[in-house]
């Protein structure tokens, strides 16, 4: 009956995981909401489909293990050097002064001790990893200036995690006293010394040796054993058991084996994490909403507006980033993160906190963590229409006589720009978006790079575009692209354009508009990667450079095919399905030595070959 009975929990909460997960992250509330959501509506408080929780969570800290083991693994100490300001100086100053903070409110208003205050601090101090890579990818911003400084203070608030993970123990009451004491410090010191010389001198013989055999089962069991043998030798010595699958990782940054170790632990560490989701959820205690709306909304609000209104300023003047940036920053990191559940149990567990505290911060976490998303899609939209309008007037164009417009300054139009500066050609290169111009000149002033819409007329006679020769459309929206070329066309037809599409439907519509040969952004780059493909294959650097010019050749035909049905989807499957087909057959011909010379040993092809 026993089994029956695990059998059964375990298919419940699959089920639940398989419907709601993807469910949120469709609303684009993320995997980790998901997995809270769905242990809520198990656990007691709503369905009561799972009451006996102890297995569920016991199985789940090997999730958090296995996360801070992956962590460890990625913080190379070449990759923290190079982010070194951002992490420690922008990330430093957040965690302590959120932690700070809210620790003085958590000691003055909830009367808590200072031990129990400092662990409520730095665990609210931090933010949700998760959510906010999360956020930044669908956004696709994390290559934007507020983007890369929040992964900076994410990437120090994982590490700030690990000492505060480690406290816990030392910082919980025990039956002899406080914990932090003389012997418990030799004996957490005496351990991390066996972690770091056993992983400097062991790991890498051990790992080495397991590679020779080639079986992946073996591997994948060594590092599982990696991970629990230093977790549980951290237990032991009566610190938390996360520092030992941290340090593990730490010293396998740098190996030759790490990218496999991630492999290999990715599917155990997400399922493993989302149960430890699940089991927070599970004993949540939702009731609080329900009785104590006012506490749990006030604690809410007051976590959220204490970390934005300390994140904003930091933005501003260790981030030195704009007042947009600075406040989709604070809006992004202004939750709570999934640490403080780890941290809060085991505060919970050592007797640092109430029980019904610990809930009640748990249940205030959730809700600043699924409030997120929804903060952060308002404030773009808010921002969004204040930018819709000027910021700024659009620059006085003083350049003379430029042969060259540019319109979009980012990494296309910006190699165009130096080629022509480094030739003394003269050209004007308009961006409608501040922040690029200023990301430009803090690398140079440079007298020929302007502020402006390049769809607007005025701003293009202004830019000499009556005289110049060339105009060049480096930027990336389609739209915009195709708006500036109208305008182009119609009011300056002497103008050659040199566009750049994204697609193949972008250069059917810019051809449209008279361009004759748009530049697709990514088809040479990819042509060249196949080329070296081809050469690692085997096949000489002639032989690969030869197969991709007719690959060029033959896909430039289709394209110009295409064009003449591009509105009809049907003829596009059918003509691209006989292009696939007659350069299979191309290919072919070209591989088989009887087709490839005749009787005279002279090739067949209508060009001759390159000489090899």
């Amino acid at each position: 009956m026993e089994h029956h009975h695990t059998l059964a929990t375990a298919l419940v909460l699959l089920l639940a995981t398989v419907v709601i997960v993807p469910l949120t992250r469709r609303l684009r509330l993320g995997a980790v909401l998901g997995f809270l959501l769905a242990g809520m509506l198990l656990g007691p408080q709503v369905l009561g489909l799972m009451t006996d929780t102890s297995g569920i969570e016991t199985l789940s800290e090997l999730g958090v293990v296995l996360m801070l083991f992956v962590i460890g693994l990625e913080l190379s100490p070449q990759r923290l050097w190079v982010m070194r300001r951002a992490v420690f100086g922008t990330g430093l100053v957040q965690v302590l002064a959120c932690g700070l903070a809210i620790g003085a409110l958590a000691w003055a208003g909830l009367g808590l001790p200072r031990n129990a205050a400092v662990i409520v601090g730095g665990s609210l101090a931090l933010s949700s990893t998760a959510f906010g890579l999360q956020i930044l990818a669908e956004r696709k911003e994390a290559g934007s200036a507020y983007g890369r400084q929040a992964f900076a203070i994410l990437l120090f608030q994982d590490l700030a995690a690990i000492p505060l993970l480690a406290a816990v123990p030392l910082l919980a009451p025990s039956a002899a006293g406080p914990g932090l004491g003389p012997a418990a410090v030799l004996r957490l010191a005496a351990a991390i010394l066996a972690v770091v010389v056993g992983g400097r001198y062991l790991l890498r013989p051990v790992f080495r040796f397991v590679a020779k055999a080639g079986i992946t089962e073996v591997s994948t069991a060594t590092a599982l054993l990696v991970v629990l043998g230093t977790a549980w030798l951290m237990g032991l010595a009566g610190a938390s058991v996360t520092l030992g699958a941290f340090l593990a990782g730490v010293l396998l940054a740098d190996s030759e084996y790490r990218h496999e170790l991630e492999s290999q632990l990715e599917p155990f560490k997400g399922l493993l994490l989302g149960l430890f989701f699940v089991s927070v959820g599970l004993s949540m205690d939702f009731r609080l909403l329900l009785e104590q709306p006012l506490t749990v909304l006030a604690l809410v609000g007051l976590l959220l507006l204490v970390k934005g209104a300390l994140l904003w300023p930091l933005g501003r003047v260790l981030g030195r980033l704009g007042r947009a940036d600075a406040l989709r920053l604070a809006v992004l990191l202004a939750g709570g993160g999934e640490f403080a559940f780890v941290t809060l149990r085991q505060a919970a567990a050592r007797g640092l906190l109430e029980p019904s505290l610990q809930q009640l911060l748990v249940l205030a976490i959730t809700l600043s963590m699924a409030l997120t998303p929804l903060l952060v899609a308002l404030v773009g939209r808010l921002l969004a229409r204040v930018e819709a309008s000027p910021r700024r007037e659009y620059d006085t164009i003083t350049a003379d006589a430029p042969r060259v417009i540019i319109a979009g300054y980012g990494r296309m139009g910006q190699i165009v720009a130096r080629v022509l500066r480094a030739q003394g050609v003269p050209f004007v290169a308009l961006d409608h978006s501040v922040e690029q111009l200023d990301l430009v000149q803090r690398f140079g002033r440079w007298n020929d790079i302007f502020y402006g819409d390049p769809a607007r007329p005025e701003l293009l006679r202004a830019a000499g575009a009556g005289q110049a020769e060339v105009f060049v459309l480096a930027g990336d929206d389609p739209e915009s692209s195709l708006r500036i070329a109208r305008v182009v066309r119609r009011l300056f037809p002497h103008l050659k354009i040199v566009a750049r599409a994204r697609n193949r439907q972008h250069v059917w519509r810019l051809m449209d508009l008279g361009v004759e040969e748009p530049v697709r952004e990514t088809y040479y780059s990819s042509l060249k990667m196949t080329e070296q493909t081809l050469t690692a294959l085997g096949l000489s650097a002639a032989e690969a450079a030869e197969r991709v010019r007719r690959f060029d050749r033959h896909d430039n035909e289709l394209l110009r095919r295409q064009y003449l049905v591009y509105d009809d989807e049907a003829k596009i499957r059918q003509t691209s399905r006989e292009a696939l087909a007659d350069l299979e057959q191309l290919f072919r011909a070209d591989a088989a030595p009887e087709a490839a010379q005749d009787e005279d040993g002279s090739s067949l092809d209508e060009e001759p070959s390159p000489p090899r």
